[in-house]
């Protein structure tokens, strides 16, 4: 967590008050979206000082990356479902997250994160560990080693950042989305990763 990483000067913290604020901002978040989010308003919902807000964040974009990592929100729309069928759960998966990015406040709140994490080192640390080894759909990749539909030495977290970075370009370069492209993409990938690390593979 950003703030429990930070040594700052003045008194001690609650992580009550901590807790607090992450939930009013997930809150807020989908009541109002990113761009009307502010750190006064969420101080007022969880009725702490703004002051406080700022010891534990150095910014807005900050909070709602500890929301995001905690899974305070966007929960859903970030976890891939498991119906034993990999690249059908798959295409499920990317096209929640290209139909919520299609949406300007899930574009918006892409971007927030990268500006936040570009522009904190702690935060884009995290948003790596979020986005990749600890991620819902490397959990994903991991059941479908389990199920043989991977090879067990296939490099998951590469696999899984090769795909990530698919919807953080389009995202960033506003490219209309296309699901099959992702689709592709896996496809491709899986081919390659028995080939490359298959039981057959000399």
């Amino acid at each position: 967590m950003w703030a429990m990483t930070q040594h700052r000067t003045g008194p001690v913290r609650s992580d009550a008050a901590r807790l607090a604020v992450l939930d009013a901002t997930a809150e807020l978040f989908e009541e109002v979206g990113y761009d009307r989010l502010t750190i006064e308003g969420m101080a007022a919902r969880a009725q702490v000082a703004k002051q406080t807000v700022y010891r534990w964040w150095p910014s807005k974009g900050a909070v709602v990356a500890d929301c995001l990592f905690e899974g305070l929100i966007l929960r859903r729309a970030l976890t891939p479902p498991d119906t034993g069928d990999l690249i059908a759960d798959f295409r499920t998966w990317i096209g929640s997250i290209f139909e919520l990015l299609e949406q300007p406040r899930g574009e918006d709140l892409l971007r927030s994160l990268i500006a936040a994490a570009a522009e904190h080192p702690e935060v884009g640390r995290r948003f790596r560990e979020a986005l990749s080894a600890e991620s819902a759909f490397t959990d994903r990749l991991r059941n479908a080693v389990k199920a043989g539909q991977l090879p067990a030495e296939t490099p998951l977290r590469d696999l899984n950042e090769a795909i990530v970075g698919i919807v953080v370009i389009r995202a960033l370069s506003r490219d209309p989305i296309d699901p099959a492209a992702a689709e592709r993409l896996l496809e491709a990938m899986v081919g390659a990763s028995h080939s490359l690390f298959g039981a057959d593979a000399e």
